[in-house]
Protein backbone atom coordinates (compact mmCIF):
# COMPACT_ATOMS: atom_id res chain seq x y z
CA UNK A 1 0.00 0.00 0.00
CA UNK A 2 3.11 2.20 -0.01
CA UNK A 3 2.23 5.36 -2.61
CA UNK A 4 3.43 5.34 -5.78
CA UNK A 5 5.23 8.10 -7.22
CA UNK A 6 6.15 9.63 -10.49
CA UNK A 7 8.55 13.26 -11.17
CA UNK A 8 7.03 14.72 -14.55
CA UNK A 9 9.76 17.28 -16.17
CA UNK A 10 7.98 19.07 -19.38
CA UNK A 11 10.02 21.40 -21.24
CA UNK A 12 8.51 24.62 -22.27
CA UNK A 13 9.64 27.09 -25.34
CA UNK A 14 9.42 29.81 -23.25
CA UNK A 15 11.93 31.39 -20.90
CA UNK A 16 12.08 34.90 -21.46
CA UNK A 17 7.89 35.84 -20.45
CA UNK A 18 7.80 34.95 -16.65
CA UNK A 19 4.19 35.53 -16.59
CA UNK A 20 3.59 33.27 -19.11
CA UNK A 21 6.02 30.56 -17.54
CA UNK A 22 3.55 31.39 -14.21
CA UNK A 23 0.62 30.76 -15.26
CA UNK A 24 1.48 27.22 -17.09
CA UNK A 25 3.47 26.31 -13.50
CA UNK A 26 -0.22 27.76 -11.93
CA UNK A 27 -2.11 25.01 -13.88
CA UNK A 28 -0.16 22.49 -12.22
CA UNK A 29 -0.56 24.03 -8.64
CA UNK A 30 -4.25 23.99 -8.86
CA UNK A 31 -4.11 19.84 -9.02
CA UNK A 32 -4.22 18.25 -5.41
CA UNK A 33 -1.81 15.54 -4.36
CA UNK A 34 0.73 17.13 -7.19
CA UNK A 35 4.01 19.22 -5.71
CA UNK A 36 5.94 22.15 -7.97
CA UNK A 37 9.52 21.44 -7.12
CA UNK A 38 11.58 23.55 -9.42
CA UNK A 39 10.70 26.42 -12.55
CA UNK A 40 13.84 26.48 -14.69
CA UNK A 41 13.59 29.14 -17.45
CA UNK A 42 16.31 29.97 -19.33
CA UNK A 43 16.90 32.69 -21.53
CA UNK A 44 18.88 32.01 -23.99
CA UNK A 45 17.50 28.84 -24.64
CA UNK A 46 14.19 30.08 -24.90
CA UNK A 47 13.33 27.22 -22.38
CA UNK A 48 11.61 26.60 -19.27
CA UNK A 49 12.50 23.35 -17.41
CA UNK A 50 9.91 22.98 -14.86
CA UNK A 51 9.78 19.79 -12.48
CA UNK A 52 6.82 18.42 -10.70
CA UNK A 53 6.27 14.96 -8.45
CA UNK A 54 3.17 13.80 -7.31
CA UNK A 55 0.65 10.50 -7.35
CA UNK A 56 0.58 8.79 -11.17
CA UNK A 57 -3.19 10.14 -11.58
CA UNK A 58 -2.35 13.49 -10.54
CA UNK A 59 0.45 14.25 -11.87
CA UNK A 60 -1.36 13.12 -15.54
CA UNK A 61 -4.40 15.50 -14.68
CA UNK A 62 -1.45 18.13 -14.00
CA UNK A 63 0.69 17.51 -16.99
CA UNK A 64 -2.27 17.78 -19.47
CA UNK A 65 -3.83 21.16 -17.81
CA UNK A 66 -0.14 22.60 -18.82
CA UNK A 67 0.19 21.34 -21.93
CA UNK A 68 -3.45 22.70 -22.63
CA UNK A 69 -2.24 26.05 -21.17
CA UNK A 70 0.93 26.15 -23.33
CA UNK A 71 -0.73 25.26 -26.40
CA UNK A 72 -2.94 28.39 -25.79
CA UNK A 73 0.38 30.99 -24.74
CA UNK A 74 3.34 29.78 -26.54
CA UNK A 75 3.55 30.62 -30.53
CA UNK A 76 5.86 28.67 -32.26
CA UNK A 77 5.79 30.08 -35.35
CA UNK A 78 7.30 33.33 -33.55
CA UNK A 79 9.87 30.98 -31.07
CA UNK A 80 13.75 31.12 -31.62
CA UNK A 81 16.39 29.52 -28.84
CA UNK A 82 19.54 27.72 -29.16
CA UNK A 83 17.72 24.83 -27.98
CA UNK A 84 16.34 21.70 -30.15
CA UNK A 85 12.47 22.13 -29.97
CA UNK A 86 9.62 21.18 -32.03
CA UNK A 87 6.32 22.47 -29.89
CA UNK A 88 5.19 24.93 -27.48
CA UNK A 89 5.60 22.13 -24.78
CA UNK A 90 8.56 20.06 -26.58
CA UNK A 91 9.29 17.19 -24.59
CA UNK A 92 7.01 15.69 -21.48
CA UNK A 93 9.07 12.91 -19.81
CA UNK A 94 8.13 10.65 -16.72
CA UNK A 95 9.83 9.56 -14.04
CA UNK A 96 9.76 6.15 -11.72
CA UNK A 97 10.40 7.76 -8.29
CA UNK A 98 8.97 5.46 -5.66
CA UNK A 99 6.90 2.16 -5.44
CA UNK A 100 6.24 2.14 -9.44
CA UNK A 101 7.87 0.47 -12.27
CA UNK A 102 9.62 1.99 -15.61
CA UNK A 103 6.46 -0.20 -17.02
CA UNK A 104 3.76 1.42 -15.19
CA UNK A 105 5.21 4.22 -16.08
CA UNK A 106 5.24 3.93 -19.84
CA UNK A 107 1.58 3.09 -19.39
CA UNK A 108 0.90 6.12 -17.44
CA UNK A 109 3.37 8.21 -20.11
CA UNK A 110 0.85 6.67 -23.10
CA UNK A 111 -1.88 7.74 -21.00
CA UNK A 112 -1.13 11.14 -21.66
CA UNK A 113 -0.11 11.25 -24.74
CA UNK A 114 -3.86 9.56 -25.66
CA UNK A 115 -5.62 12.43 -23.61
CA UNK A 116 -3.56 15.42 -25.20
CA UNK A 117 -4.04 13.62 -29.04
CA UNK A 118 -7.34 13.16 -28.54
CA UNK A 119 -8.64 16.54 -26.65
CA UNK A 120 -6.09 18.62 -27.85
CA UNK A 121 -5.69 17.20 -31.60
CA UNK A 122 -2.10 18.39 -31.18
CA UNK A 123 0.58 15.57 -32.95
CA UNK A 124 2.07 13.52 -29.85
CA UNK A 125 5.06 11.33 -30.73
CA UNK A 126 6.28 8.35 -27.58
CA UNK A 127 9.83 8.36 -26.57
CA UNK A 128 12.48 6.32 -24.55
CA UNK A 129 10.75 3.55 -22.52
CA UNK A 130 7.09 4.28 -24.38
CA UNK A 131 8.54 4.26 -27.87
CA UNK A 132 6.31 2.49 -29.98
CA UNK A 133 9.50 2.00 -32.70
CA UNK A 134 12.61 1.50 -31.85
CA UNK A 135 14.18 4.56 -33.82
CA UNK A 136 12.00 6.39 -31.66
CA UNK A 137 13.50 5.70 -28.36
CA UNK A 138 16.18 8.18 -29.06
CA UNK A 139 14.51 11.77 -28.71
CA UNK A 140 17.19 13.38 -31.26
CA UNK A 141 15.45 10.77 -34.09
CA UNK A 142 12.08 12.20 -33.35
CA UNK A 143 12.99 16.02 -33.06
CA UNK A 144 15.06 16.16 -36.26
CA UNK A 145 14.14 18.75 -38.43
CA UNK A 146 12.55 20.80 -35.29
CA UNK A 147 9.48 22.54 -35.92
CA UNK A 148 10.47 24.18 -38.90
CA UNK A 149 10.63 20.08 -40.65
CA UNK A 150 7.23 19.42 -38.95
CA UNK A 151 4.91 20.29 -42.48
CA UNK A 152 6.53 18.04 -44.49
CA UNK A 153 7.06 15.52 -41.77
CA UNK A 154 3.77 15.32 -41.10
CA UNK A 155 2.33 14.26 -44.27
CA UNK A 156 4.81 11.04 -44.47
CA UNK A 157 3.21 7.52 -43.48
CA UNK A 158 6.36 6.97 -41.39
CA UNK A 159 5.85 10.37 -38.96
CA UNK A 160 2.19 9.76 -38.56
CA UNK A 161 1.93 10.48 -34.27
CA UNK A 162 0.81 7.80 -32.06
CA UNK A 163 -1.93 10.18 -30.83
CA UNK A 164 -3.64 13.07 -32.01
CA UNK A 165 -3.77 14.36 -35.43
CA UNK A 166 -0.81 14.42 -38.53
CA UNK A 167 -1.83 17.89 -39.01
CA UNK A 168 0.68 21.04 -38.62
CA UNK A 169 -0.16 23.43 -35.96
CA UNK A 170 1.55 26.18 -36.22
CA UNK A 171 0.70 27.67 -33.12
CA UNK A 172 1.83 24.72 -30.79
CA UNK A 173 3.80 22.26 -33.17
CA UNK A 174 4.03 18.65 -31.82
CA UNK A 175 5.23 17.53 -28.23
CA UNK A 176 7.77 14.19 -27.26
CA UNK A 177 6.25 12.45 -24.43
CA UNK A 178 8.16 9.58 -22.57
CA UNK A 179 9.19 7.29 -19.50
CA UNK A 180 12.96 7.45 -18.49
CA UNK A 181 14.76 6.56 -15.59
CA UNK A 182 15.98 9.23 -13.16
CA UNK A 183 18.78 11.79 -14.05
CA UNK A 184 21.34 13.15 -11.68
CA UNK A 185 23.70 15.53 -11.53
CA UNK A 186 26.46 14.58 -9.33
CA UNK A 187 29.97 15.97 -8.79
CA UNK A 188 32.79 14.37 -7.56
CA UNK A 189 35.83 16.41 -5.94
CA UNK A 190 39.18 15.99 -6.17
CA UNK A 191 42.28 16.89 -3.93
CA UNK A 192 43.93 18.93 -7.15
CA UNK A 193 43.66 22.03 -9.01
CA UNK A 194 44.12 20.56 -12.33
CA UNK A 195 41.54 20.33 -14.96
CA UNK A 196 43.56 17.57 -17.07
CA UNK A 197 44.63 15.26 -14.89
CA UNK A 198 40.75 15.34 -13.50
CA UNK A 199 39.57 14.89 -16.81
CA UNK A 200 41.72 11.89 -17.13
CA UNK A 201 39.54 10.59 -14.21
CA UNK A 202 36.35 11.39 -15.65
CA UNK A 203 37.39 9.69 -18.80
CA UNK A 204 37.89 6.41 -17.40
CA UNK A 205 34.68 6.45 -15.43
CA UNK A 206 32.49 7.56 -17.90
CA UNK A 207 31.01 5.19 -20.09
CA UNK A 208 32.05 6.60 -24.00
CA UNK A 209 36.04 6.59 -22.14
CA UNK A 210 38.64 8.04 -24.52
CA UNK A 211 39.55 7.66 -28.11
CA UNK A 212 42.65 5.21 -28.50
CA UNK A 213 45.74 6.66 -30.16
CA UNK A 214 48.63 5.35 -32.06
CA UNK A 215 51.64 6.20 -29.39
CA UNK A 216 51.19 8.89 -27.17
CA UNK A 217 47.55 8.76 -25.32
CA UNK A 218 47.46 12.55 -25.69
CA UNK A 219 48.83 13.91 -28.94
CA UNK A 220 48.77 10.63 -30.92
CA UNK A 221 46.91 9.81 -34.13
CA UNK A 222 43.48 9.11 -33.22
CA UNK A 223 42.68 5.07 -34.51
CA UNK A 224 40.00 4.43 -36.66
CA UNK A 225 37.65 1.17 -37.87
CA UNK A 226 37.70 -0.46 -41.06
CA UNK A 227 34.68 1.87 -41.48
CA UNK A 228 36.28 4.76 -41.03
CA UNK A 229 34.83 5.42 -37.37
CA UNK A 230 36.51 6.06 -34.37
CA UNK A 231 37.49 3.63 -31.67
CA UNK A 232 37.36 4.06 -28.33
CA UNK A 233 38.66 2.63 -24.60
CA UNK A 234 34.83 2.82 -22.75
CA UNK A 235 34.76 3.96 -19.10
CA UNK A 236 34.14 2.06 -16.31
CA UNK A 237 30.48 3.33 -15.72
CA UNK A 238 27.95 2.47 -18.22
CA UNK A 239 24.93 4.82 -18.28
CA UNK A 240 27.62 8.13 -17.06
CA UNK A 241 28.35 11.13 -18.50
CA UNK A 242 31.39 13.31 -17.36
CA UNK A 243 33.87 15.71 -17.81
CA UNK A 244 36.04 17.56 -15.60
CA UNK A 245 35.96 21.32 -14.67
CA UNK A 246 37.91 23.65 -12.11
CA UNK A 247 35.45 25.53 -9.58
CA UNK A 248 37.27 28.91 -8.54
CA UNK A 249 34.52 29.09 -5.73
CA UNK A 250 36.24 26.13 -3.76
CA UNK A 251 39.29 25.97 -5.52
CA UNK A 252 39.36 22.43 -6.74
CA UNK A 253 38.63 20.68 -9.52
CA UNK A 254 35.83 18.30 -10.10
CA UNK A 255 34.47 15.27 -12.22
CA UNK A 256 31.15 16.74 -13.22
CA UNK A 257 28.62 13.95 -14.49
CA UNK A 258 25.52 13.00 -15.38
CA UNK A 259 23.72 9.48 -14.42
CA UNK A 260 21.18 8.97 -17.00
CA UNK A 261 20.34 5.06 -15.84
CA UNK A 262 20.47 4.75 -11.31
CA UNK A 263 19.61 1.35 -11.81
CA UNK A 264 22.66 0.56 -14.00
CA UNK A 265 25.30 2.52 -12.31
CA UNK A 266 24.26 3.60 -8.62
CA UNK A 267 25.22 7.01 -7.55
CA UNK A 268 27.54 5.03 -4.88
CA UNK A 269 29.14 2.89 -7.60
CA UNK A 270 29.98 5.74 -9.65
CA UNK A 271 31.28 7.38 -6.45
CA UNK A 272 33.76 4.54 -5.88
CA UNK A 273 34.78 4.41 -10.04
CA UNK A 274 36.25 8.35 -9.38
CA UNK A 275 38.18 6.93 -6.07
CA UNK A 276 39.76 4.14 -7.71
CA UNK A 277 40.85 6.30 -10.56
CA UNK A 278 42.09 8.62 -8.59
CA UNK A 279 43.99 6.72 -6.55
CA UNK A 280 45.73 5.12 -9.49
CA UNK A 281 46.28 8.33 -10.61
CA UNK A 282 48.04 9.57 -7.52
CA UNK A 283 44.98 11.73 -7.01
CA UNK A 284 42.18 11.49 -3.85
CA UNK A 285 38.59 12.14 -3.86
CA UNK A 286 37.65 14.32 -0.97
CA UNK A 287 33.87 14.41 -1.35
CA UNK A 288 30.84 14.75 -3.38
CA UNK A 289 28.09 17.08 -3.97
CA UNK A 290 24.27 16.66 -5.66
CA UNK A 291 22.77 18.66 -7.88
CA UNK A 292 19.41 19.25 -7.90
CA UNK A 293 16.83 16.36 -5.47
CA UNK A 294 17.09 12.29 -5.42
CA UNK A 295 14.90 10.15 -5.03
CA UNK A 296 14.91 8.10 -1.36
CA UNK A 297 16.48 5.03 -2.56
CA UNK A 298 19.42 6.63 -4.12
CA UNK A 299 20.59 7.33 -0.36
CA UNK A 300 19.59 4.54 1.29
CA UNK A 301 21.01 2.23 -1.47
CA UNK A 302 24.38 3.85 -0.89
CA UNK A 303 23.91 3.39 3.11
CA UNK A 304 23.46 -0.21 2.64
CA UNK A 305 26.43 -0.41 0.50
CA UNK A 306 29.08 1.48 2.84
CA UNK A 307 27.59 -0.54 5.53
CA UNK A 308 27.83 -4.31 3.83
CA UNK A 309 31.85 -3.04 3.31
CA UNK A 310 32.08 -2.57 6.74
CA UNK A 311 30.39 -6.04 7.50
CA UNK A 312 28.09 -4.13 9.30
CA UNK A 313 24.31 -4.87 9.52
CA UNK A 314 21.95 -3.26 6.95
CA UNK A 315 19.16 -3.68 8.82
CA UNK A 316 18.82 0.27 9.85
CA UNK A 317 16.27 2.58 10.39
CA UNK A 318 16.10 5.09 6.86
CA UNK A 319 17.82 8.01 8.74
CA UNK A 320 20.95 5.89 10.01
CA UNK A 321 21.41 4.89 6.17
CA UNK A 322 21.15 8.29 4.86
CA UNK A 323 23.19 8.98 7.73
CA UNK A 324 26.19 6.30 6.74
CA UNK A 325 25.88 7.86 2.79
CA UNK A 326 26.35 11.40 3.31
CA UNK A 327 29.60 10.65 5.38
CA UNK A 328 31.05 8.22 3.25
CA UNK A 329 30.38 10.32 0.05
CA UNK A 330 31.24 13.41 1.47
CA UNK A 331 28.01 14.73 0.67
CA UNK A 332 28.46 17.41 3.11
CA UNK A 333 32.54 18.93 2.24
CA UNK A 334 31.02 21.97 0.67
CA UNK A 335 28.29 23.09 2.07
CA UNK A 336 25.71 21.38 4.60
CA UNK A 337 23.63 18.63 3.55
CA UNK A 338 20.10 18.72 4.14
CA UNK A 339 18.05 15.20 3.51
CA UNK A 340 14.52 17.22 3.67
CA UNK A 341 15.27 19.39 0.72
CA UNK A 342 17.36 16.65 -1.11
CA UNK A 343 15.25 13.98 -1.15
CA UNK A 344 12.40 14.08 -3.30
CA UNK A 345 10.01 11.97 -0.84
CA UNK A 346 10.59 14.60 1.71
CA UNK A 347 9.68 16.86 -0.01
CA UNK A 348 6.26 15.34 -0.72
CA UNK A 349 5.35 15.04 3.36
CA UNK A 350 3.77 18.46 3.23
CA UNK A 351 1.01 16.48 0.76
CA UNK A 352 0.28 14.15 3.78
CA UNK A 353 -0.82 16.25 5.89
CA UNK A 354 -0.84 15.88 9.33
CA UNK A 355 -0.31 12.38 9.38
CA UNK A 356 -0.12 9.88 12.75
CA UNK A 357 3.18 8.37 12.17
CA UNK A 358 5.02 11.80 12.06
CA UNK A 359 3.91 12.84 15.90
CA UNK A 360 5.70 12.50 18.65
CA UNK A 361 4.89 9.61 20.82
CA UNK A 362 2.54 12.04 23.25
CA UNK A 363 1.30 13.54 20.15
CA UNK A 364 -0.35 9.90 19.31
CA UNK A 365 -1.39 9.26 22.53
CA UNK A 366 -3.04 12.63 22.92
CA UNK A 367 -4.71 12.44 19.60
CA UNK A 368 -5.76 8.62 19.95
CA UNK A 369 -6.84 10.26 23.62
CA UNK A 370 -8.62 12.67 21.98
CA UNK A 371 -12.61 12.82 21.27
CA UNK A 372 -12.17 12.24 17.66
CA UNK A 373 -12.70 8.71 16.35
CA UNK A 374 -9.70 7.76 14.00
CA UNK A 375 -7.18 7.03 15.06
CA UNK A 376 -8.61 3.89 16.37
CA UNK A 377 -8.11 0.17 17.20
CA UNK A 378 -7.18 -0.73 13.72
CA UNK A 379 -4.04 2.31 13.76
CA UNK A 380 -3.22 1.02 16.91
CA UNK A 381 -3.14 -2.55 16.16
CA UNK A 382 -0.84 -1.62 13.27
CA UNK A 383 1.59 0.52 15.61
CA UNK A 384 1.97 -2.25 18.39
CA UNK A 385 2.87 -5.01 15.61
CA UNK A 386 5.26 -2.49 14.38
CA UNK A 387 6.75 -2.69 17.83
CA UNK A 388 6.59 -5.76 18.41
CA UNK A 389 8.92 -5.97 14.09
CA UNK A 390 10.80 -3.27 15.60
CA UNK A 391 11.67 -5.23 18.77
CA UNK A 392 12.73 -8.66 16.90
CA UNK A 393 14.83 -6.24 14.41
CA UNK A 394 17.09 -4.86 17.53
CA UNK A 395 18.02 -8.44 18.57
CA UNK A 396 19.07 -8.92 15.18
CA UNK A 397 21.14 -5.98 15.01
CA UNK A 398 22.96 -6.75 18.86
CA UNK A 399 23.50 -10.13 17.29
CA UNK A 400 24.87 -8.92 14.29
CA UNK A 401 27.70 -6.87 16.09
CA UNK A 402 27.77 -9.56 19.03
CA UNK A 403 31.78 -10.35 20.04
CA UNK A 404 32.58 -13.68 19.11
CA UNK A 405 29.82 -13.21 16.04
CA UNK A 406 31.61 -11.60 13.65
CA UNK A 407 31.27 -14.17 10.82
CA UNK A 408 27.38 -14.77 11.34
CA UNK A 409 26.92 -10.65 10.70
CA UNK A 410 25.35 -11.29 7.23
CA UNK A 411 22.94 -13.66 8.68
CA UNK A 412 21.81 -11.25 10.96
CA UNK A 413 21.69 -8.80 8.35
CA UNK A 414 19.29 -10.21 5.83
CA UNK A 415 16.88 -10.70 9.90
CA UNK A 416 17.72 -6.80 10.57
CA UNK A 417 16.51 -6.27 6.89
CA UNK A 418 13.64 -8.19 6.76
CA UNK A 419 12.50 -6.72 10.07
CA UNK A 420 13.07 -3.11 8.67
CA UNK A 421 10.72 -4.18 6.23
CA UNK A 422 7.71 -4.92 8.20
CA UNK A 423 7.79 -2.66 10.59
CA UNK A 424 7.89 0.19 7.70
CA UNK A 425 4.95 -1.80 5.90
CA UNK A 426 3.16 -2.10 9.22
CA UNK A 427 4.06 2.25 10.21
CA UNK A 428 2.03 3.00 6.71
CA UNK A 429 -0.59 0.49 7.51
CA UNK A 430 -0.88 2.80 10.64
CA UNK A 431 -2.01 6.00 8.40
CA UNK A 432 -3.83 3.44 6.04
CA UNK A 433 -6.02 2.60 8.53
CA UNK A 434 -7.23 6.35 9.34
CA UNK A 435 -7.40 7.06 5.72
CA UNK A 436 -10.10 3.73 5.29
CA UNK A 437 -12.15 5.28 7.95
CA UNK A 438 -11.85 8.87 6.51
CA UNK A 439 -12.86 7.13 2.96
CA UNK A 440 -16.55 5.82 4.86
CA UNK A 441 -17.29 9.06 6.41
CA UNK A 442 -16.87 11.06 3.11
CA UNK A 443 -18.53 8.46 0.87
CA UNK A 444 -21.95 8.79 3.69
CA UNK A 445 -21.51 12.63 3.16
CA UNK A 446 -22.07 11.86 -0.48
CA UNK A 447 -25.53 13.85 -1.81
CA UNK A 448 -28.30 11.67 -2.24
CA UNK A 449 -31.18 13.59 -3.70
CA UNK A 450 -32.05 11.60 -6.62
CA UNK A 451 -31.84 7.99 -7.79
CA UNK A 452 -29.17 7.98 -9.32
CA UNK A 453 -27.00 9.92 -6.67
CA UNK A 454 -28.22 7.26 -4.17
CA UNK A 455 -26.72 4.50 -6.02
CA UNK A 456 -23.56 5.86 -6.48
CA UNK A 457 -23.45 6.99 -2.64
CA UNK A 458 -24.72 3.13 -1.83
CA UNK A 459 -21.80 2.05 -4.04
CA UNK A 460 -19.13 4.36 -2.36
CA UNK A 461 -20.20 3.11 0.94
CA UNK A 462 -19.61 -0.27 -0.17
CA UNK A 463 -16.16 0.21 -1.85
CA UNK A 464 -15.00 1.86 1.44
CA UNK A 465 -16.11 -0.75 3.83
CA UNK A 466 -14.32 -2.92 1.71
CA UNK A 467 -11.22 -1.27 2.06
CA UNK A 468 -12.03 -0.70 5.36
CA UNK A 469 -11.89 -4.49 5.76
CA UNK A 470 -9.01 -4.85 3.45
CA UNK A 471 -6.50 -2.76 5.59
CA UNK A 472 -6.60 -4.21 8.85
CA UNK A 473 -6.86 -7.98 7.22
CA UNK A 474 -3.44 -6.98 5.58
CA UNK A 475 -2.13 -5.63 8.92
CA UNK A 476 -3.07 -9.42 10.38
CA UNK A 477 -1.36 -10.75 7.47
CA UNK A 478 2.13 -8.57 8.21
CA UNK A 479 1.71 -8.87 11.71
CA UNK A 480 1.38 -12.73 11.23
CA UNK A 481 4.53 -12.66 9.00
CA UNK A 482 6.62 -10.96 11.87
CA UNK A 483 6.66 -14.52 14.32
CA UNK A 484 8.88 -15.78 11.43
CA UNK A 485 11.48 -13.11 12.61
CA UNK A 486 10.84 -12.74 15.91
CA UNK A 487 10.66 -16.86 16.67
CA UNK A 488 14.30 -16.87 15.22
CA UNK A 489 15.60 -14.39 17.29
CA UNK A 490 14.36 -16.26 20.43
CA UNK A 491 16.32 -19.17 19.42
CA UNK A 492 19.21 -17.99 17.75
CA UNK A 493 19.71 -14.51 18.30
CA UNK A 494 21.63 -12.79 21.42
CA UNK A 495 20.27 -14.88 24.40
CA UNK A 496 20.75 -10.92 26.30
CA UNK A 497 17.89 -9.99 24.54
CA UNK A 498 15.70 -13.23 24.27
CA UNK A 499 12.88 -11.31 26.45
CA UNK A 500 12.76 -8.53 23.82
CA UNK A 501 11.85 -11.31 21.36
CA UNK A 502 9.21 -12.31 23.77
CA UNK A 503 7.38 -8.83 24.23
CA UNK A 504 7.92 -8.52 20.57
CA UNK A 505 5.61 -11.60 20.37
CA UNK A 506 2.98 -10.28 22.41
CA UNK A 507 3.15 -7.01 20.19
CA UNK A 508 2.68 -9.54 17.18
CA UNK A 509 -0.28 -11.10 18.50
CA UNK A 510 -2.32 -8.10 19.60
CA UNK A 511 -1.61 -6.77 16.17
CA UNK A 512 -3.07 -10.05 14.93
CA UNK A 513 -6.54 -10.17 17.32
CA UNK A 514 -6.47 -6.20 17.26
CA UNK A 515 -6.60 -5.99 13.63
CA UNK A 516 -9.46 -9.00 13.68
CA UNK A 517 -12.01 -7.14 15.75
CA UNK A 518 -11.81 -4.00 13.31
CA UNK A 519 -12.37 -6.59 9.95
CA UNK A 520 -15.05 -8.46 12.28
CA UNK A 521 -16.82 -5.12 12.65
CA UNK A 522 -16.65 -3.93 9.46
CA UNK A 523 -18.00 -6.93 7.88
CA UNK A 524 -21.40 -5.93 9.25
CA UNK A 525 -21.79 -3.54 6.53
CA UNK A 526 -20.67 -5.02 3.68
CA UNK A 527 -23.32 -6.87 1.37
CA UNK A 528 -20.73 -9.23 -0.44
CA UNK A 529 -21.97 -12.25 1.49
CA UNK A 530 -19.28 -14.62 0.36
CA UNK A 531 -16.81 -12.17 0.47
CA UNK A 532 -17.38 -11.78 4.22
CA UNK A 533 -17.47 -15.58 4.65
CA UNK A 534 -14.31 -15.97 3.15
CA UNK A 535 -12.55 -13.17 5.33
CA UNK A 536 -13.89 -13.83 8.31
CA UNK A 537 -12.55 -17.60 8.07
CA UNK A 538 -9.04 -16.20 6.89
CA UNK A 539 -8.73 -13.85 9.77
CA UNK A 540 -10.02 -16.66 12.47
CA UNK A 541 -7.29 -18.90 11.27
CA UNK A 542 -4.64 -16.22 11.50
CA UNK A 543 -5.86 -15.99 15.33
CA UNK A 544 -5.32 -19.08 16.03
CA UNK A 545 -1.83 -19.20 14.22
CA UNK A 546 -0.68 -15.78 16.36
CA UNK A 547 -1.45 -17.70 19.34
CA UNK A 548 -0.02 -21.01 18.63
CA UNK A 549 3.13 -18.85 17.35
CA UNK A 550 3.52 -16.30 20.70
CA UNK A 551 2.96 -19.37 23.05
CA UNK A 552 6.17 -21.34 20.89
CA UNK A 553 8.36 -17.80 21.20
CA UNK A 554 6.99 -17.63 25.09
CA UNK A 555 7.92 -21.17 25.70
CA UNK A 556 11.69 -20.41 24.09
CA UNK A 557 12.29 -17.18 26.27
CA UNK A 558 10.81 -19.51 29.15
CA UNK A 559 13.37 -21.73 29.04
CA UNK A 560 16.36 -19.73 28.02
CA UNK A 561 15.73 -17.67 31.04
CA UNK A 562 15.12 -20.54 33.53
CA UNK A 563 18.74 -21.78 32.19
Amino acid sequence: MARQLIECVPNFSEGRDLGIIQQITNQIESVENVKLLDVDPGKATNRTVVTFVGEPAAVIQAAFLAIKKASELIDMSKHSGEHPRMGATDVCPLIPIANISMEEVADYAHQLGKKVGEELGLPIYMYEAAATKPEWSNLAVIRAGEYEALPDKLTKPEWKPDYGKAVFNARAGATVIGARDFLIAYNVNLNTTSVRRANSVAFDVREKGRLKREGDSITGKVMLDENGNELRNLGMCKSVKGIAWFIEEYGIAQISMNLTNINTTPLHMAFEACCTSSQNRGLRVTGSELVGMVPLKVLTEAGKYFLKKQKRSTGVDEKELIKIAVRSLGLDELAPFDPQQKVIEYQLNSLDGGNLIGMTLTDFADETASESPAPGGGSISAYVAALGASLATMVANLSAHKRGWDERWEEFSDWAAKGQELKDSLMLLVDEDTNAFNKIMDAFRLPKSSEQEKEIRKEAIQDATRYAIDVPLKVMEISLSSFELIKAMAEVGNPNSVTDAGVGALCARAGVIGAYLNVKINAQDLKDEQYVEEVLAKGASMVEEANMLEKEVLDIVESKIKS
